[in-house]
């Protein structure tokens, strides 16, 4: 079972499976991709991906791409737990 964190969106656990199962993707494909008929903004992906890689979750590989890490792989499996990890702050994450 998942143990998420207080800070985490419904969106970050569907973004870290995609991001599983296809490897890497920008935040516009991620939009158009894992939701297509719910309107999430690719601004919106963008800033919950920000706040996954400051969890340790996922890491911009080049461009606007991101990959999952090890550590997010572990959290889909149920191995960690996200409340262990660095807890993203939105004014410090947004800010870079």
């Amino acid at each position: 079972m998942r143990q998420t964190a207080p800070w985490m969106k419904r969106e970050d656990e569907r973004i870290l499976e995609y991001l599983d199962r296809e490897g890497w993707a920008t935040p516009e494909h991620l939009s158009r991709q894992v939701f297509p008929d719910e309107h999430v903004s690719p601004d919106h992906v963008r800033e919950r991906l920000q706040m996954l890689r400051y969890a340790g979750f996922v890491e911009e590989v080049w461009g606007d791409a991101y990959e999952i890490t090890l550590e997010g792989m572990r959290y889909l499996e149920g191995d960690l737990d996200a409340n262990h990890q660095p807890t993203p702050d939105v004014r410090r994450v947004l800010r870079g």
